[in-house]
């Protein structure tokens, strides 16, 4: 099973999407897209931080280790309230529609989505990302969703974000914002939150090997769906290059 993640893992490293991001209108169109990928982070994030701390109200103490409360709280903290590249407070969230904006990449699609939570709005691609991790958040098991948060997201995204800021850079693309973001993320996810990550899944699943399975299994699905939204970014980008060519060309 580790061999399979590991192998989904490297897929997603090499995914030609990266190299397809060559303007700001090809940025704007996988901003698009990823948006719906940051937003649903929380609802996996806030899964975890519900079943491990204790977020009602009389309140109780956790079952789980002060150190793994700890690691939940200091994501949480960092996810909801960073700072920006100006030194203010900001989620993570905020940031990246803040780049969107900052690019002219459309966000009338993702709020009007917000608005009403109909996930028919959401481009194909993205719409299934996000349904399966929604329902992975209202209905998983506890190691399945720590899995997904790891292997799906602090462990990943570091390495795809490396990839995406060498072709920004490479190309010259202005975006100052996103690439703070995505930089940011390079920073804390590798240094801080991937092995916390790690820790967590590792204590959720002590030594019980139907959990880890069933977390190992979960891990790959997540990668999976992660390579499915990539497709469809990469698609859509590729598809508007060859209509801009077709019209030239005619």
């Amino acid at each position: 099973m580790e061999e399979l993640i590991n192998e989904q893992h490297k897929k997603l490293i090499k995914h030609p999407l990266y190299q397809s991001l060559n303007s700001l209108e090809d940025i704007r169109i996988f901003m698009s897209y990823h948006i719906f990928a940051v937003w649903d982070f929380m609802s996996l994030l806030k899964n975890l931080q519900s079943k491990i701390t204790c977020v009602s109200v009389p309140w109780k103490p956790s079952t789980y280790s002060a150190s793994v409360v700890r690691m939940i709280n200091e994501i949480v903290l960092c996810e909801e309230s960073d700072l920006d590249h100006q030194g203010n407070p900001c989620s993570h969230f905020e940031l990246y529609l803040r780049a969107m904006e900052e690019i002219g990449a459309n966000t009338s699609l993702f709020n009007d989505f917000i608005g009403s939570m109909d996930t028919k709005l959401i481009p194909n691609g993205a719409r299934q990302f996000v349904e399966y991790n929604l329902d992975l958040a209202h209905n998983g098991r506890l190691e399945e969703v720590a899995a997904a948060f790891f292997y799906g997201r602090e462990k990943l995204l570091p390495d795809v974000f490396t990839q995406i800021i060498k072709v920004i850079k490479g190309n010259g693309i202005n975006c100052p914002t996103l690439t703070y973001y995505f930089e940011r993320h390079i920073e804390v996810d590798g240094d801080s939150h991937g092995p916390l990550a790690k820790l967590l899944l590792s204590e959720i699943c002590s030594n019980n090997d139907i959990k880890i399975l069933k977390a190992q299994y979960s891990g790959i699905q997540s990668l999976r769906i992660r390579h499915h939204l990539w497709d469809a970014a990469y698609l859509s980008i590729i598809s508007g290059k060859i209509s801009a060519s077709t019209s030239t060309a005619h």
